[in-house]
C-alpha cells in the first residue's frame, strides 16, 4: 500500500485498534435487534445501554441525556429544529464561521419564517464578540444561541462557560457543535451550563456514521426522526450498534490518553508553524493559531502565486492529505464561508492542516519540504531544494 501523510485529521481520523477489536464482535456475534424482546435482543440492547452509560460517565451527565445519532449533523439539526418546534424558540443567535450543519439549517428555519436569524459579530481573529452577544441577549432574550466549541477551519477556541452564563442571565438555550473538540477535551456537563452538546466518534479516532446529542433533562424535544421508540422515542431507527460501542470505546480511550495524546500533537503542530516560518516567506495564520486555538488545526495562509490555486492538488500528487476548509464542502480551496466571514485576502491560499495522534514529526517536515519547493524563502534563509 502506498505510504502517504495524512495531514487531515479534522476531516476525519483513522480509526483506532483497540475501538475495532470491540467492534468486531459486534458484527459478528451480536446481530439480533436491540428492539426485540428475545434473548438475541435483550443482549444487543444491553450493548447500547452499557456504552451510553459509559459516555454519560466519562461526560459527567445522566445516561438519560444521551440520544445516539448518526453523527453530528442530525444531533445539531435534532437540537435546533426541536428547540423551536417544542421549545418555543423564535430567534436564534449563531456566528457567520458555524459548520453548516448549523448554518443551513437556521438560515432555512430563517427563511420558512419559523424564527429570526441573528448573527453575533466576530473580532480580527475570528473569536465572538462577547459585547455583542450581550446585546443581542438583551434583544432577543428566551432565544437559542447556537455557537461551536471549536471552529471545523480556523480551529478557534469558544469560551463555553463565558457563553452558558450569558445565555442563564437572559433566560436563553445554548447548543454547542462539539464535534472537533470531543475526545480532544474534557467535559463534565454537571458543572457546564451547556443545553444542548454535539458529538460524531470518527474525530476522534471512532467509527463514521455514529454520534451523539447530549440534552440536558429539562429540554427534551419532540423527535427529529420518527418511526419507532428507539432511543427513548427520541430518534426513530434500529440503531447502530456496533457503532455505538465503538464511540463509547474510542470516548474512553481518548480521555484515557488525553494529556499524553495532547501533547504529542501540540508537538506537531508548533513544529510546522516553525518550520512554515523559516522556509516559506510572508507565511500567515489564520485565526488565533498561536491563542486560543484548538491543537489539533492549523490554517495557514500561503502568499500569492500564480499556482495558488494548484496547491491542495500538488500536495495530492506529493503523497499529503490536507484540506482547503472543510470537507464537509465542495472541497475547493477558494469559496470557503469561514474565510470571508473572518476577512481572509482572497489573493491567498489556504490550506488546512489538522493532526491526529498517528501523525510524527517526519510527517510534519516532509510535508513542509515539498510545501518549501513551491514558495520562496525568506530573505536570508534561503533553503537547498
Amino acid at each position: 500500500m502506498e505510504q502517504r501523510i495524512y495531514l487531515d485529521n479534522a476531516a476525519t481520523t483513522a480509526i483506532d485498534p483497540e475501538v475495532l477489536e470491540v467492534m468486531i464482535p459486534v458484527l459478528k456475534d451480536f446481530y439480533g435487534n436491540p428492539s426485540s424482546s428475545h434473548a438475541h435482543g435483550r443482549k444487543v440492547k444491553a450493548l447500547i445501554e452499557e456504552s451510553r452509560s459509559k459516555v454519560a460517565s466519562l461526560l459527567g451527565c445522566s445516561p438519560a441525556e444521551i440520544i445516539f445519532t448518526s453523527g453530528g449533523t442530525e444531533a445539531d439539526n435534532m437540537a435546533i429544529r426541536g428547540a423551536v418546534s417544542t421549545l418555543g424558540v423564535e430567534h436564534i443567535i449563531t456566528s457567520p464561521i458555524e459548520h453548516h450543519a448549523v448554518l443551513h439549517t437556521v438560515e432555512e428555519l430563517h427563511h420558512d419564517g419559523k424564527i429570526q436569524m441573528h448573527l453575533v459579530q466576530l473580532d480580527d481573529k475570528g473569536h465572538v464578540d462577547f459585547e455583542h452577544l450581550e446585546s443581542l441577549l438583551q434583544q432577543f432574550p428566551k432565544a437559542l444561541v447556537s455557537l461551536m466549541h471549536g471552529n471545523n477551519e480556523i480551529g478557534n477556541l469558544l469560551d463555553l462557560e463565558r457563553v452558558g452564563t450569558l445565555c442563564r442571565k437572559y433566560q436563553a438555550l445554548f447548543h454547542t457543535d462539539t464535534v472537533q473538540t470531543m475526545g480532544h477535551y474534557s467535559f463534565n456537563l454537571a458543572q457546564m451550563p451547556v443545553d444542548f452538546l454535539v458529538c460524531g466518534a470518527h474525530k476522534f479516532n471512532g467509527p463514521k456514521g455514529v454520534g451523539f446529542l447530549y440534552m440536558s433533562k429539562k429540554n427534551r424535544v419532540r423527535p427529529y426522526i420518527t418511526g419507532g421508540a428507539q432511543e427513548r422515542e427520541l430518534r426513530g431507527g434500529t440503531e447502530n450498534v456496533y457503532g455505538i460501542v465503538g464511540l463509547a470505546k474510542a470516548l474512553e480511550v481518548s480521555y484515557r490518553d488525553l494529556e499524553k495524546k495532547k501533547t504529542h500533537i501540540e508537538s506537531l503542530k508548533k513544529l510546522m508553524i516553525g518550520e512554515l516560518r523559516k522556509n516559506i516567506a510572508d507565511i500567515r495564520f489564520n485565526g488565533d493559531a498561536e491563542g486560543n486555538c484548538l491543537y489539533t488545526v492549523l490554517s495557514v495562509s500561503f502568499p500569492p502565486n500564480p499556482q495558488g490555486d494548484m496547491l491542495l492538488f500538488n500536495l495530492d500528487l506529493a503523497g499529503i492529505s490536507a484540506s482547503g476548509g472543510s470537507a464537509c464542502s465542495s472541497g475547493a480551496v477558494g469559496g470557503s464561508h469561514v474565510m470571508k466571514g473572518i476577512g481572509a485576502d482572497p489573493s491567498r491560499t489556504t490550506i488546512r492542516f489538522s493532526f491526529g495522534k498517528f501523525n510524527s514529526t517526519e510527517d510534519i517536515t516532509s510535508t513542509v519540504k515539498a510545501l518549501s519547493a513551491w514558495y520562496p524563502a525568506p530573505e536570508g534563509n534561503a533553503t537547498s531544494n
